[in-house]
């Protein structure tokens, strides 16, 4: 918004008659005029706030114009500048344009320069105006930006300690039954919460909400679930290789529930009878706009044409996950064990 007063014209001339005659036709227009003879007292005043618009002259006392645009070039919220040259002195005006006056006029005795002059100014304070309002709306764009990511962020703070409780109290459940097929059951579920409160997790940290860091989401949540499975007898060895990739925050659930269906079934079923063996997590970059989670172990060995083991919950997710990135999860042949691979699109 302009102020709500007449507009400020600072005019800077050593010319005493021209600036009686600028100020008068200036006045007419409805502006207010202040008039100083030489450029220290132009800066001055200028320093002092409340001016909209300058009117410089080229010749000063001391210096030139030239010398005010450039103390005025860096100074934060300085006033639009019409430059007054002489008829001839083009090559000055385009320095004074150079060096950041919003436009120049002509200098003359005959009456077009003066009203040259007002139309000038006019044009000046209404682009003063709207690079206000421009600024003024950009500043509150950034300011409800930042509000909506601290409440989204706040969001997901607390979507991910409702979920840390419900994973806690499937836990407990799991310790109060004493049948076997329930206990793994509820252990189960309790990883797929704990995979998807790890993605609310991240996001309140980020500092982009719409990615997730692959690699960093993935150890935590994979390490995680050893320390649970290994409670349970496991002794398979975990050994992770995950990249920093970030991906798409809205494919991070599906991602880490199909990774915890992988990891979870080869700590049960690659390595049986308590054998010992690796379980290898790798997370890497293909090319361009294609990342590949391997999940592989050398243990029994076991592809997606086999019989399922268990009650098959597991493979109807990883199959409905995937698909809900537009991907599959395909087996590679392999001399002995398994090797499982998610592609994702970045």
């Amino acid at each position: 918004m302009m102020p709500n007063r007449p507009i400020k014209v600072l005019y800077i001339d050593d010319d005493p008659g021209l600036a009686r005659l600028v100020q008068r036709t200036l006045e007419r227009r409805g502006y207010g005029v202040e008039h100083v003879d030489n450029a220290e007292a132009g800066l001055a005043r200028i320093r002092e706030g409340g001016i909209d618009v300058v009117g410089l002259d080229h010749y000063l006392p001391v210096g030139t114009g030239l010398d005010v645009l450039a103390e005025l070039k860096d100074a934060p919220g300085a006033p639009p500048v019409v430059y007054v040259t002489g008829s001839a002195e083009t090559a000055v005006a385009v320095s004074a344009l150079k060096a950041g006056a919003f436009d120049y006029v002509s200098k003359s005795i005959a009456d077009d320069f003066l009203e040259l002059l007002g139309s000038t100014i006019d044009q000046a304070v209404e682009r003063a105006r709207l690079m206000r309002a421009k600024e003024r709306a950009e500043a509150e764009l950034v300011e409800a930006k930042d509000r909506a990511e601290l409440l989204l962020r706040e969001v997901n703070h607390r979507v991910a300690n409702s979920l840390s409780m419900v994973a806690a109290m499937v836990r407990m459940q799991a310790h109060a039954v004493s049948e076997a097929a329930a206990k793994d059951a509820l252990a189960e579920t309790q990883a797929r919460i704990s995979a998807i409160s790890g993605v609310h997790r991240r996001l309140y940290t980020s500092d982009d909400v719409r990615f997730v860091d692959a690699g960093e989401y993935l150890t935590g949540l994979i390490e995680e679930l050893q320390t649970s499975i290994s409670a349970e007898g496991s002794n398979a060895r975990l050994l992770l290789d995950l990249q920093a990739i970030r991906i798409p925050t809205d494919k991070a659930v599906s991602v880490g529930v199909i990774a915890t269906e992988l990891v979870t079934n080869a700590f049960k079923y690659a390595y049986p009878d308590g054998e010992e063996g690796e379980v290898r997590i790798l997370l890497n970059r293909q090319g361009d706009g294609v990342a590949h989670l391997i999940i592989e172990d050398d243990g029994v060995g076991w592809s997606d044409d086999k019989p399922i083991q268990g009650t098959g919950l597991g493979t109807r997710l990883i199959k409905s996950m995937a698909t809900n990135i537009g991907s599959t999860v395909s087996y590679a042949a392999k001399d002995k064990g398994t090797r499982a691979i998610l592609s994702i699109e970045l």
